[in-house]
């Protein structure tokens, strides 16, 4: 297999959860598909799928100091997805991995 060179921060749905519930200050990114994130999703997530980073990313999340956590359905996508957002200059950048392991409230819908 071929290792990847980002190292990448990963962190835990409990942390997370907590962090929602004190309304900390970062973005919480699915980067699954629309029709995924309409079945459900974490709420206050923001969509941002995995194909469309490179063009997307800058103007959703302006602000390259932003705390960003990411997710997918498995973890697989989350990591392809780590590495985008590092390259693109953001560097407090954390790997929630997928949503199947989210044990708290997910929401449906856009």
């Amino acid at each position: 297999a071929c290792q990847s060179q980002t190292n990448i921060q990963s962190i835990d749905g409990d942390t997370v959860h907590q962090m929602l519930q004190n309304k900390e200050d970062f973005v919480l990114v699915d980067v699954r598909e629309e029709d995924e994130y309409e079945e459900g999703h974490i709420p206050d997530s923001l969509l941002i799928p995995l194909g469309t980073i490179e063009e997307d990313f800058t103007s959703k999340v302006p602000s390259k100091e932003k705390k960003i956590v990411i997710y997918c359905r498995s973890g697989r996508r989350s990591k392809e997805a780590y590495e985008k957002i590092v390259s693109l200059g953001y560097h407090d950048v954390y790997d929630l991995g997928g949503i199947l392991d989210w044990k708290y409230d997910v929401e449906e819908g856009k």
